[in-house]
């Protein structure tokens, strides 16, 4: 049995309802429900947590090392764009991640195209909608089980 975690940074408790033409109409909950779903029929763990404040999600960066996660899956929302501070974290505690942005983030506004977490990844799936969350931990599976 492998654990995996997905988190997910800023507004994207709003996924739904949030700019569905570049969003899209699923949930964070529909989501985090599908993803476990998955997990638990491999007989592996899943868990989410979504937080609109970097330093909640740089403590559960943290954390993730002490319940030996296998992989995070993370789409880290607008601090792709801006966070040293979830680098660090990721850089400090040696588990593999997959970032995943639900939209292009390189055919968008030129701020967006910069992530500060994409060299240190193990690999970035963007512009494929939230189907990006379940390729993503068919990776983390495959390869950190």
């Amino acid at each position: 049995m492998s654990n995996f975690l997905l988190l997910n940074g800023p507004n994207l408790n709003l996924l739904g309802s949030r700019e569905p033409e570049i969003y899209g109409s699923t949930s964070l909950a529909d989501i985090e429900n599908k993803l476990s779903a998955i997990c638990a029929a491999a007989n592996h763990s899943l868990d989410s947590f979504q937080s609109n404040a970097e330093h909640d999600l740089v403590n559960k960066i943290h954390e993730a090392k002490d319940v030996n996660v296998n992989c995070i899956i993370f789409n880290p929302g607008a601090f792709t764009h801006s966070s040293i501070a979830l680098r660090d974290a990721l850089s400090g505690i040696n588990i593999p991640f997959i970032e995943v942005h639900i939209s292009n983030i390189y055919s968008r506004e030129d701020f967006r195209q910069k992530s500060y977490l994409s060299d240190i990844a193990e690999g970035v799936i963007s512009g494929l909608g939230t189907e990006g969350y379940e390729l993503a931990l068919t990776v983390a599976m495959k390869r950190f089980s």
